[in-house]
């Protein structure tokens, strides 16, 4: 059976080692390379938008409704955090590898796992200690990129948090270990008193 000419064409260009062969395969392979890497990170974008994230119910009749009643959602400056502000890295690698574990939640969507009001209240320690967890490890890392020690003047705060932060910084706690709570409720099965510990006084 002979093959189209066109093919045949194709594959005798291709089986050719020339250099405008070479050449092209390689431009061929790098305007690939940037439209996959552009479509890529424009989809990862997508997926860092608040919209995105309160995109099924379960966000949307829960933990969102709760943020919008806090002074992350809407204060005196106008600056708003959004959901992938506190919860989604900003660094690429750390990005990725939250995307990757935030697979557990598709899981948890597809089977139902948090479909109801009482079903997400059965889990939210389990989810709010997850994220406590992640917040830890990487020293709040969110938080930080608004709040930060080094630039905190703590003659302009109140006196009780001004030396509760003072404290914190010299005992190298991190935002999340006393503000647990700060744009969700707490679970209501949270032993605020064990959980809540402020560094120990120098005097």
């Amino acid at each position: 059976m002979k093959l189209p000419g066109f093919i045949t064409k194709s594959w005798k260009w291709f089986r050719t080692p020339s250099h405008f062969a070479i050449g092209t395969i390689l431009i061929l392979g790098f305007v690939s390379g940037i439209i996959f890497w552009g479509g890529f990170n424009t989809g990862m974008e997508m997926t860092n938008r608040e919209e995105f994230c309160i995109g099924c119910h379960e966000m949307q009749d829960n933990v969102y409704q709760e943020y919008v009643g806090t002074i992350h959602y809407t204060n005196r400056s106008g600056v708003r955090a959004t959901c992938p502000d506190c919860h989604v890295p900003k660094e690429w690698g750390p990005k990725m590898i939250r995307k990757i574990q935030a697979s557990k939640e598709l899981y948890a969507k597809a089977f139902g796992i948090v479909a109801t009001p009482q079903k997400f209240e059965d889990h939210r320690l389990e989810m709010a200690t997850r994220e406590w967890n992640r917040m830890k490890a990487n020293d709040s890392q969110e938080c930080r990129n608004c709040h930060n020690f080094e630039f905190m003047d703590f003659s302009s705060q109140k006196t009780v948090a001004a030396s509760v932060h003072d404290r914190a910084e010299e005992a190298g706690q991190t935002c999340i270990d006393c503000h647990k709570g700060i744009a969700h409720k707490l679970p209501r099965n949270f032993d605020a008193g064990k959980e809540f510990k402020f560094p120990a006084s120098p005097h």
